[in-house]
């Protein structure tokens, strides 16, 4: 199932000829920038009937396809993975004890995932002996695997960026001497840029900067009716760099049945609960938070008395297969208290269609972009607790900016422990107050607005459209 509902192939069918445009995914490989480049994979696949390959090492790729929440298995079936042998990398546990929660011990395998220059040069040379024009869409920090794509006379090479417009604008405007275009209150709330990077990662950034302005273009998961105002700041700055720019988000399906016959715990619960009663609490697959930190947050929400499914799992590995995940501990008795009230779940869990479900009224969030978008296309409010990257902006652009959301923690006290009742406080004034309600009210209206964007005609649907027709020209 797509995201664009019942879009039509017949408009696009003087499009397929004997040497045809074959799209060449390839994503970064960290979980939430895996499972976007997937998603559109999909969606451009099953929607205009064109080939997709999507390129990354064997382990990667086969991660991308056991989480694949919320995708039609049929829909998967249409796409090509090619498998480059994976790099040997280690594949530490991640240190849940550190001061900063940037996931370091993934470095490893991003190092390694700069290897695959040579392997993807090959495949793309191969590919496109066979095609009238190849089209490379690739994550930005992988630009520099990608950049071959420039002696091929029939290929041209897209940047599909994972994180939101306005963190990246926020980003080109201080990279390029320029001041953030904000209002004065934005501005001097707006979270420093102090801690969200390593050194590491930042080099492996640099690395990429000669070669990105091979691309064509940018692609965006994100709609106008979200970030408008940033797109337009943005498209000037493409424009000078005469780059074309398209925001076909969100990508993600918006229209979610179960996609397999099992049955899944959290869903089934769900079904048993009153409408927007629920706090669904995941902090995605970079984070990991100590011993302390999880009795607090047990101990907050306990106290809250608010129904809740919480996703209890450590940051991934660089490989996912391999070794075992700690058993985290919760306070002796919690899960017995609570009982009835909330649901403690160490597995992965569908998060997309428990953001859909009837019963989920609000998101307890580390603010990562595919969360983000997730929460807003499905109407669910977000209490935003940022922990490294572009967390901190996007937070910011749902709390400040977007109104549909509450700040738990600010990112200058990044480095404090956040106490049981300070989170006991949040939960009540987001699932049980005149302003949580409020704000329930703004995100469910957003919500509404986003899915419609992806409507025939409707901004999302006409991005997207003008991108297949440009690349299929």
């Amino acid at each position: 199932m797509c995201s664009y509902e019942n879009l039509p192939n017949h408009e696009f069918s003087n499009m397929k000829q004997d040497h045809k445009v074959v799209i060449v995914m390839v994503p970064f490989p960290a979980q939430g920038h895996l499972n976007q480049l997937l998603q559109l994979a999909c969606l451009i696949s099953s929607s205009y009937d064109l080939p997709v390959y999507y390129v990354g090492s064997a382990t990667h790729n086969l991660q991308a396809q056991v989480r694949a929440n919320a995708l039609n298995p049929s829909d998967i079936a249409k796409i090509h993975f090619h498998d480059i042998p994976t790099p040997k990398f280690a594949s530490p546990p991640p240190n849940f004890n550190a001061l900063s929660k940037f996931p370091s011990h993934l470095q490893p395998s991003w190092d390694a995932s700069m290897l695959l220059r040579e392997p993807i040069a090959s495949f793309l040379l191969d590919i496109s002996s066979k095609s009238r024009r190849v089209v490379v869409v690739h994550d930005s920090l992988m630009s520099y695997n990608v950049q071959d794509v420039s002696s091929l006379h029939n290929a041209e090479s897209y940047i599909f960026n994972c994180i939101s417009v306005f963190t990246l604008y926020c980003l080109i405007s201080l990279s390029m001497g320029m001041s953030v275009q904000l209002e004065e209150d934005f501005l001097k709330k707006l979270p420093s840029r102090e801690g969200i990077l390593t050194d590491e990662i930042r080099n492996l950034g640099a690395l990429q900067s000669p070669y990105m302005d091979i691309r064509s273009g940018d692609i965006y998961n994100t709609s106008i009716v979200i970030e408008g105002e940033f797109l337009d700041l943005l498209a000037q700055v493409a424009s000078k760099k005469n780059k074309k720019q398209w925001a076909i988000g969100p990508i993600l399906p918006t229209k979610l049945d179960r996609v397999s016959n099992r049955e899944n715990i959290c869903l089934d619960w769900l079904s048993k609960q009153p409408p927007r009663s629920v706090l669904y609490i995941s902090f995605g697959t970079t984070t990991s938070f100590s011993d302390r930190e999880i009795k607090e947050l047990a101990l907050g929400l306990e106290q809250s008395e608010q129904k809740f499914i919480w996703v209890l799992r450590d940051a991934d590995r660089g490989d996912i297969f391999t070794g075992e995940a700690r058993k985290v501990e919760l306070p002796e008795g919690f899960e017995e208290r609570v009982k009835g009230v909330g649901l403690v779940v160490r597995e992965w869990a569908p998060q997309p269609e428990i953001l859909a479900h009837s019963s989920t009224g609000g998101f307890m969030s580390h603010c990562g972009w595919n969360s983000c978008i997730e929460s807003i296309t499905m109407g669910v409010p977000i209490a935003a607790w940022p922990m490294h990257s572009d967390q901190p902006k996007n937070g910011f652009l749902v709390t400040e900016m977007l109104k549909i959301g509450l700040i738990v923690r600010e990112w200058e006290k990044r480095e404090e422990l956040v106490s049981a009742s300070t989170i006991k406080n949040v939960v009540r004034k987001l699932m049980a107050s005149e302003e949580g309600d409020m704000i329930r009210k703004r995100a469910e209206e957003l919500g509404e607005a986003v899915r419609r964007s992806t409507e025939k005609g409707s901004a999302s649907r006409v991005e997207l459209d003008s991108f297949i027709a440009h690349i299929t020209r």
